[in-house]
């Protein structure tokens, strides 16, 4: 008789290696789980760890954070102090005129060089290049570019409107609010444009030519091919990249930064280089915390109502 025979009264007993076995059927949840602990464990401590500690901050009177300093008495100063300050509301309104602004301008662009592009024509593969060309460019050497160019001494695009009887003396480009703003908001545009080609270019290759085919021989023109089939056809997209642009200018920061500082006069201070400079230039992180918190939430909330509308384009 076999060890492994069963003897009357005794209960059947499993291999080890049965029970270790995560890829049999009933237990093939638990390796999935198994697979993305690791994932989960760092997404848990480079995010949400540190979402945590801006929140508990931003109830904080706190100057100069430290994980191993004991916590200090809840307090919601920072928020009264927020929506009491000028300077707060003054940058949601830069912000929101640069979302508004720069967002519109990358999406009139992007559509119009993928629909450039996404024609055949001898170079088509040179003009995509060229396009996405400005996506790769890091964005400080790109700042640094546009600042030479945009210069009130020497600049490039001085030259070209004195040339061009635009103006008769060179413009203070970084010295007057509203050109300051004009200039920022084209050099994000010039740096978002690319994404949207390139998503929306993806789109257009993914709508079946019969549509088309079938469009020219009722005779459609090719604006109402436009608004009935190129654009309804791309609204999914249109969708997901919106969302994408806005939540990128809503959060950049390098750009303002390295160009204007968030001056002049703070005509072009966003909340994010708000809140660099209370937590690193003031020192008072508590209150650069709750501004963090309140562009999160701003963020959240934009996101998902324009999340929830995508299920109506599809």
């Amino acid at each position: 008789m076999s060890r492994h025979t069963l003897r009357q009264g005794e209960a059947p007993t499993m291999p080890r290696a049965a029970i270790l076995d995560l890829a049999r059927p009933s237990r093939r949840h638990w390796l999935g789980y198994l697979l993305l602990a690791p994932a989960v464990l760092l997404i848990g401590l480079i995010i949400v760890y540190p979402l945590f500690v801006s929140v508990d901050l931003s109830f904080q009177n706190v100057n100069i954070a430290r994980l191993d300093q004991p916590r200090r008495p809840f307090t919601t100063a920072n928020y009264e102090r927020l929506f009491a300050s000028e300077d707060f509301w003054n940058a949601c309104w830069v912000t929101f005129k640069l979302v508004v602004i720069v967002s519109t301008g990358c999406f009139l662009l992007g559509m119009a060089t993928a629909l450039l592009v996404n024609n055949r024509f001898k170079g088509q593969a040179l003009a995509r290049l060229l396009v996405a060309l400005p996506w790769a460019v890091p964005e400080v050497i790109a700042v640094v570019i546009f600042a030479w160019l945009f210069d009130s001494s020497f600049g490039l695009m001085n030259w070209i409107f004195i040339k061009l009887g635009l103006v008769d003396t060179t413009i203070n480009w970084f010295s007057s609010p509203s050109a300051s703003f004009a200039v920022v908001c084209v050099v994000m545009i010039w740096k978002g444009y690319p994404f949207v080609s390139i998503m929306l270019l993806a789109g257009l290759q993914s709508i079946p030519e019969d549509f088309y085919n079938a469009a020219r021989v009722d005779g459609a023109s090719a604006w109402q091919r436009l608004l009935n089939i190129t654009i309804p056809s791309l609204m999914p997209v249109l969708g997901v990249t919106l969302v994408l642009v806005m939540l990128w200018v809503f959060r950049d920061f390098s750009i303002i930064y390295v160009l204007t500082g968030g001056g002049p006069l703070k005509a072009t201070q966003s909340l994010s280089i708000m809140t660099y400079e209370q937590a690193f230039g003031f020192f008072k992180m508590g209150y650069a915390s709750a501004i963090g918190v309140i562009t999160l939430i701003v963020c959240v909330i934009a996101s998902r109502l324009m999340i929830a509308r995508a299920p109506d384009t599809m």
